[in-house]
């Protein structure tokens, strides 16, 4: 079974057993608000989204399950768009924000995904990957856990995530909190 299909499954009851949280740090890390559009790539249900509401224009939802697509349709102000992460359907530099939470580890080539999502972000802007630890413990286990659940996903540390970035003008850190790791990265305006 591919991941996508767990999702479909998951999907009218995926935001009971992963409520959304409180956005102020996500909002902080990101930086907004801004002028401009946010990208939430592999942003399923748009259950983080949601909270980017008012603060960036258009605000788009990428995604590979047609069924998270469609209970984030039913949240005002977002835009669902049935996407890969390694291949969006976007121009380059057309975003100025861009999130992906608990979503890399699914996508089936980060690297590629990487290239995208620095691909459609246009100079100036930010990325925020927000991906559970696996320098933690816990997280291994989860990371066993969803192996045994045929999942392909594939975790990745902080560090290995921001050595994805490797553009000249990329300037990645690394923010850590229990389980919960952020990966921000700026893309440089050419002088």
């Amino acid at each position: 079974m591919a991941v996508f299909d767990h999702f479909d499954f998951l999907a009218p009851i995926y935001e009971r057993f992963i409520p959304p949280r409180e956005p102020q740090a996500l909002r902080a890390l990101i930086g907004l608000p801004v002028e401009g559009a946010l990208l939430d790539a592999g942003g399923g249900t748009g259950r983080v989204a949601q909270f980017m509401n008012g603060h960036a224009n258009p605000i788009v939802v990428a995604d590979l399950s047609r069924k998270m697509l469609a209970e984030a349709q039913q949240k005002e102000g977002l835009r669902p768009v049935f996407a890969p992460a390694e291949t969006l359907p976007f121009p380059d530099g057309c975003f100025a924000r861009i999130i992906m939470v608990d979503a890399l580890h699914h996508v089936c080539d980060q690297q590629h995904t990487a290239h995208e999502v620095w691909r459609v972000l246009r100079p100036g802007g930010r990325i925020v990957i927000e991906e559970p630890d696996f320098r933690t413990f816990g997280v291994k286990l989860l990371a066993l856990a969803e192996k045994l659940a045929l999942m392909r996903s594939r975790f990745l540390a902080p560090p290995q995530i921001a050595a994805l970035f490797t553009h000249p003008t990329a300037q990645a850190t690394i923010k850590a909190d229990g389980f919960n790791a952020w990966v921000v990265v700026e893309k440089a305006i050419p002088s």
